[in-house]
């Protein structure tokens, strides 16, 4: 049977179901239909505030005396229940209530049982006002009849005042009582018994720390047991071991602990096949069992309480156990019923009776609880005598404490006992300050019942430690002895110095019964009525010892340390640090070493799963210069040599790796990036795969054990090596060298790539019997690099989750992420249970919450962003959760932290399935990418469950990797992951998809100027292009113009472009009405000039012009005539420095223009510009579309128009793809780059003097330019040849003024 069969999934899942249904049913009113006699309490105010008064939603309430310090109310539920929830309410109608209580159980109203929620804290949050109800659900259900309140705080300034429920439901009970001789067993109908699935439940109770509670066996070796041993319940199961296989079969778990505290311990066992759940007390331990066998096999009959047979031999070791069972049920068999009936089926051994009796012997068990700091107890004695005679019982976890306190009579002296380091220390100090310390006993603080007897008398001491006389110890000393009157147990708090109570010990956290003085049983009863000794803040007759370190919390081997109220982890020596030893010290690879900045080559330790189960281990790191490989060595390095084998009896080679599992190795190759592994196989007459066709001869076994048919360097899927692969083998008939059986050396080697297949763990060898046959296989080490799993992700784009199964992170959890969205929410996980949950989530665009209920109640942790989060940029989120606190991270941000209430819970109980990119149901999903998303140290793999999940992409790709209508004219597809927009602000198009031609009517006169920047600017970066020739940004070495015109009158200039020096650009249309490029670069006389067209292209036609140049190269193009590329002379200057201004329309700069433009400049053009892109600068619709950019500046009447376009086709080719889309590493002038913050450093270094100077030089060196010019038009030679004067006439002036003038 499968390990996770669908069978067994469904047996368990449809029994917990049935549990979780009686459990519903199980809520019962059960304190308020009893009689008011039922309710009792420590005492009450008076007859108004009487206990009767304490039923919920009742007219009144129970109030105690105002001295009462540990105020209880007490109700007999007159028959024995199952309680599932309490309930408190405050005084009716008054302002008193509680705050924090304890809630106690018991059978028979003694001996009372605290209730530890998950975590063993043991208060309950009360009240916040006198009317609204506070329920509390148990996280497992107790049995009892007796149930107490403890009021422990209360509203401050007020009165204790407490209405309270009890839910549940009557609990039938069948009872039987072993003394340790004595045995109840169940005989099966057949001699054997074969089951796959088992049900088998009971509740005990006990005073005795050991004894065997359940055991049956067969003949074959298969046997089920459960015993007590320290108080410790152990289960033993083997479902068979294998002679022929080393596996063994026996599975041994061990849970709880205290249990001989003489309550109630309930225990149920659901096993199918080798899966079990073992549950005590609701604590549940899930497992599988060991071996490869499903079947219990089990002879006869099953025992409950011991063994009275001749089997007894075989568990002599064992005792019988000492107490009582209940409601013992086997597959469904109420076996105690059948028992009571004497029916043929069951036999009882011994002294079996069916009711649960006390010890028969020894006083009653009466403990009491040392709960604070100020507790103690004292009690009196009788002074002058000559011997000082003491017994008491006492358990705790605190290693130190003080026992007893007493002073001698006549001022004699004093002596104290102490609890220190896990002994009995015992001073003793005689007024002549003599004094006298020992020490007694080892591991005291084990939590277990210890008697201490004392006898001081004259010149000896004697102290026996757990009745053990044999090992008692004694001191000759010379004393003098004589008792006082009182004795103090516990503490001596500052209230009893007066009292002669002058210890300095710490006080005593724990319980203490039996208490003996001068031979005398104390009365604890009469204590307790305040008629005998004194004391303060104790519980009598409860034992409030929590047992912190079970479970174990502390996770990888950390050793728990324990106190009265906490326990720490002791994490040193096991390669994990953190509260509870959760976070690994080391890196998961090599390459994490590289990341914290090692270059040189070793051997080092890594963690491949961070805070998952397997271990640190030693790999071997060889840093290269862009790469760190994570190298893991094995222990069979050299060539292996195989003769004699065969496919029925193979050789079968097992690679060991250096101190390291297979899972541990495992680890590595799902984190790396890239793993690799030689493989090589030499031959004899020794064939390899048997290829093309056939059953291979050789194989080799990876992870997991999976079989393997291919050879290093070959595909996986296919039966070939790598010579089958590129088809130069030995004989072209097969795929392997080896497969041609040649009588001679051959070899196939190569590398093994596919890391999911990796590593190597044997290599099965099965063709070498035949005469002179021989093979050698040889394997390398397993190499690997990068981190894959960070980039493991996923992309959400349709409001889908991902489904998991469910989260058990134990007793801590820690989740990490890298997400990027556009979205301002989104849930990236949620995973829930009956009760608890996790949740993490974008709350909004500056906002994480992680949120999670632990059985306290909803908590939350937030973090805010400095700036937005939804900015389509990685953020890495990192949240942690245990039993300490909790806490989140952002980024680089600080941790946020929560405290967690003491020991709050244990585990997280979450099973229904992990959701990832929405919470359930679909609510709150996120849109966008997440990767590496770890739980626990496990990648999760996005990308593979999103190749299974609709709305899910694999890797980080969304609506812009295969967008519907592709974003036009250089427009930038921005990503919304559920859609997407299109950014056209670099486009000098406009609409959804930057379609939209921008175009505007020039009229004679008007023009446009785009301002790059200002002359102080272009000398600053003059300058910082002289101290940095090879910075990027100050001179441009390419440009990229676009634009579209229509005009019907020429000359004009429809675009120019000035510098600060003699540099421009122009594009015009001559008076003939050809189309002309000219461009002044450096110091050259004569510009570069090309005519793009020789017709006349104002002939009211919309053109379109595409001009691109990189370096001494340019393209052009106009219209659909073919692309035209030139080159520029070697010798001329390929930089256009300093750009001042672009000029649309016409040109009225500062300086002289080169003549040839002035020739065109007049009157200006008229028409239609559309589309107009310069380098990603889109001056006109800067100047249509914005108020407020004051690099624009229009002069005259611009009237916004499409020029007559046609409608656009929306295009479907990939931006890459199109010859005219602007590049990525076009510069941008006036762009907030490289070249602003080389600036800033320059302006901030430089001294102004030096800068000044920089600024003159500039200056002085173009001083040629002259004054201001308005470029107003000198006469133009027209083509006809008629004078200048003649046509000036004809000319309207034309200055820099409005269209009226």
């Amino acid at each position: 049977m499968s390990r996770n069969s669908p069978a067994a999934v469904l047996w368990l899942l449809l029994t917990a179901a049935a549990a979780a249904c009686t459990a519903e049913r199980c809520n019962q009113s059960l304190a308020t239909p009893q009689f008011s006699s039922s309710f009792t309490a420590s005492s009450y105010y008076s007859i108004s505030y009487s206990p009767g008064y304490g039923r919920l939603y009742g007219g009144g309430g129970w109030s105690p005396q105002i001295s009462d310090r540990l105020p209880w109310l007490q109700i007999n539920l007159s028959q024995r229940s199952k309680i599932t929830a309490i309930a408190t309410q405050g005084t009716y109608n008054s302002n008193d209530w509680v705050t924090k209580y304890l809630f106690l159980y018991s059978d028979q109203g003694r001996n009372w049982n605290p209730f530890y929620q998950q975590g063993h804290n043991w208060t309950f949050a009360g009240n916040r006002n006198a009317d609204s109800v506070v329920l509390h659900e148990l996280w497992r259900p107790v049995l009892a009849q007796f149930v107490r309140f403890v009021a422990i705080s209360w509203r401050p300034r007020h009165y204790v005042g407490l209405r309270v429920e009890v839910y549940g439901c009557p609990y039938d009970s069948d009872v039987v009582s072993f003394d340790g001789n004595s045995s109840l067993s169940y005989q099966f109908q057949e001699r054997h018994t074969r089951t796959l699935f088992d049900s088998i439940s009971f509740n005990f109770k006990t005073w005795i720390k050991d004894g065997l509670l359940l055991h049956s066996e067969g003949e074959q070796g298969d046997y089920i047991t459960v015993e007590l041993k320290q108080a410790k319940l152990l289960f033993h199961i083997n479902l068979g071991s294998s002679s022929v296989h080393p596996v063994m079969g026996e599975t041994s778990i061990t849970l709880g602990s205290l249990l001989d505290d003489q309550h109630w311990h309930m225990v149920q066992i659901e096993r199918y096949g080798q899966e079990v759940n073992l549950t005590l007390d609701g604590h549940v331990e899930r497992f599988l069992t060991n071996g490869d066998f499903d079947y219990l096999d089990l002879d006869s009959a099953i025992y409950f309480g011991g063994l009275i047979t001749p089997e007894r031999e075989r568990l002599a070791d064992k005792p019988n156990f000492q107490g009582c069972l209940e409601n013992i049920f086997y597959n469904n068999i109420s076996v105690i019923d059948l028992a009571r009936a004497r029916h043929s089926q069951t036999q009882s051994l011994g002294d079996v009776r069916f009711h649960c009796r006390l010890p028969a012997t020894g006083p009653p068990f009466y403990p009491l609880t040392f709960v604070s700091a100020a507790s103690f107890l004292q009690l009196p004695g009788q002074p002058f005598l000559p011997q000082l005679t003491l017994n008491f019982s006492f358990r705790s976890f605190d290693s130190s404490g003080l026992l007893l306190f007493t002073n001698f009579s006549r001022g004699l002296g004093w002596l104290q006992m102490e609890l220190s380091a896990g002994q009995l220390n015992l001073s003793i100090q005689q007024s002549s300050n003599r004094r006298l310390e020992f020490a007694a006993g080892y591991n005291l603080t084990d939590g277990h019942w210890h008697s201490v007897h004392l006898l001081a008398r004259m010149d000896s001491v004697v102290v026996v430690i757990d009745e053990q006389e044999d090992s008692a110890v004694r001191v000759n000393h010379a004393l003098r002895v004589e008792t006082g009157d009182q004795y103090f147990f516990g503490g001596c708090p500052a209230s009893m110095k007066n009292l002669g109570c002058f210890s300095n010990a710490s006080e005593f956290h724990g319980c203490m019964q039996l208490f003996y003085i001068d031979n005398n049983l104390v009365d604890l009863e009469l204590v307790k009525r305040r008629k005998l000794g004194r004391y303060s803040e104790m519980l009598f007759d409860t034992c409030g010892v929590a047992d912190r370190c079970t479970p174990n919390l502390c996770e990888h081997g950390g050793i728990c340390l324990q106190t009265a109220e906490n326990f720490v982890c002791d994490c040193e020596r096991t390669g994990y640090k953190g509260v509870t030893c959760h976070n690994s010290l080391y890196p998961e690879s090599c390459d994490g070493y590289r990341r914290l900045g090692v270059r040189q080559s070793g051997n080092y330790t890594v963690d491949p799963d961070g805070s998952g189960p397997a271990r640190p281990f030693t790999v071997h790191c060889t840093m290269t210069e862009d790469k760190a490989w994570t190298v893991v060595y094995h222990l069979q390095q050299q060539d292996t040599k195989v003769t004699g084998s065969t496919l029925e009896r193979p050789y079968v080679g097992r690679i060991q790796y250096y101190n390291n599992t297979e899972e541990e190795i495992s680890a590595i190759t799902l984190e790396a990036e890239y793993c690799e592994q030689s493989i090589s196989f030499s031959c004899y007459r020794s064939r390899l795969l048997n290829s093309p066709s056939g059953l291979p001869f050789t194989w080799w076994l990876g992870r997991g054990s999976e079989k393997h048919f291919y050879w290093g360097d070959a595909s996986p899927g296919i039966q070939r090596c790598s010579c089958g692969m590129n088809r130069v083998c030995a004989d072209p008939k097969y795929y392997c060298n080896c497969d041609a059986d040649y009588k001679q050396w051959k070899y196939d080697r190569g590398l093994l790539r596919v890391k999911e297949d990796l590593p190597v763990t044997k290599v099965v060898v099965g063709d070498t019997n035949r005469s002179s046959s021989e093979a050698r296989f040889n394997v390398g080490p397993l190499r690997c690099y990068g981190d894959g799993g960070s980039w493991n992700g996923a992309t959400f784009i349709q409001g889908n989750y991902m489904v998991f199964p469910p989260f058990s992170p134990g007793p801590s959890a820690d989740i990490s992420l890298y997400f990027k969205t556009t979205s301002p929410y989104g849930v990236f996980l949620e995973n829930s249970g009956y009760w608890d949950f996790i949740r993490l989530e974008l709350k909004s665009e500056k906002v994480i919450v992680f949120s999670f209920n632990v059985g306290d109640g909803p908590q939350e942790l937030r973090v805010e962003g400095t700036t937005p989060l939804n900015d389509d940029a990685w953020h890495f989120v990192e949240a942690e959760i245990n039993v300490k606190f909790s806490r989140l991270r952002l980024d680089e941000l600080p941790w946020r932290v929560l405290e967690a209430p003491p020991q709050s819970y244990v585990s997280l109980r979450l099973d229904r399935p992990l959701y990832v990119g929405a919470a359930e149901y679909r609510r709150d999903a996120f849109f966008g990418c997440i990767r590496g998303l770890r739980m626990n140290g496990v990648i999760l793999d996005l990308e593979g469950k999103a190749q299974l999940t609709e709305g899910a992409n694999p890797g980080c790709v969304g609506q812009c990797s295969e967008p519907g209508v592709l974003c036009q004219n250089g427009g930038h597809c921005v990503e919304r992951y559920s859609t997407y927009t299109c950014d056209c602000n670099a486009s000098a198009f406009d609409g959804p998809f930057c379609e939209k031609v921008i175009g505007g009517y020039f009229e004679p006169g008007t023009y446009i100027r785009y301002s790059f920047q200002t002359a102080f600017t272009a000398a600053v970066r003059e300058f910082a292009n002289m101290m940095l020739p090879f910075s990027p940004g100050f001179n441009s070495t390419s440009e990229e113009i676009v634009f579209s015109f229509k005009t019907l009158e020429p000359p004009s200039v429809l675009m120019y472009i000035s510098t600060y020096t003699r540099d421009y650009l122009a594009v015009i249309i001559k008076h003939d009405g050809s189309l002309e490029l000219r461009y002044q670069l450096g110091s050259f006389t004569n510009p570069y000039t090309r005519t793009l067209v020789k017709e006349n292209v104002a002939d009211g036609r919309a053109h379109r012009v595409n001009i691109t140049r990189r370096a001494r190269e340019i393209y052009t193009q106009v219209d659909q005539d073919p692309v035209i590329w030139e080159r520029i002379s070697l010798w001329g200057d390929k930089n256009f420095d300093s750009p001042k201004s672009l000029f649309l329309g016409r040109v009225i700069e500062i300086g002289v223009l080169d003549p040839e433009i002035q020739r065109f400049n007049t009157p200006g053009f008229t028409g239609c510009l559309a589309g107009v892109s310069f380098n990603g600068i889109v001056p006109l619709k800067a100047a249509l579309r914005t108020n407020t950019n004051q690099s624009v500046v229009v002069q005259g009447e611009l009237v916004e128009s499409n020029c007559g376009a046609a409608p656009v086709i929306l295009s479907s080719v990939l931006l890459p793809d199109d010859p005219w889309a602007l590049q990525p590493d076009t510069p941008r002038f006036g762009s907030d780059s490289l070249t602003g913050a080389v600036i800033g450093v320059i302006v901030a270094l430089i001294l102004f003097t030096i800068l000044a100077l920089a600024v003159l030089l500039f200056l002085f060196y173009h001083r040629h330019k002259g004054s201001y010019h308005t470029n107003e038009a000198k006469p133009l030679e027209p083509s006809t040849g008629a004078k200048a004067s003649s046509l000036k006439k004809d000319l309207p002036q034309i200055l820099e003024e409005t269209k009226g003038e």
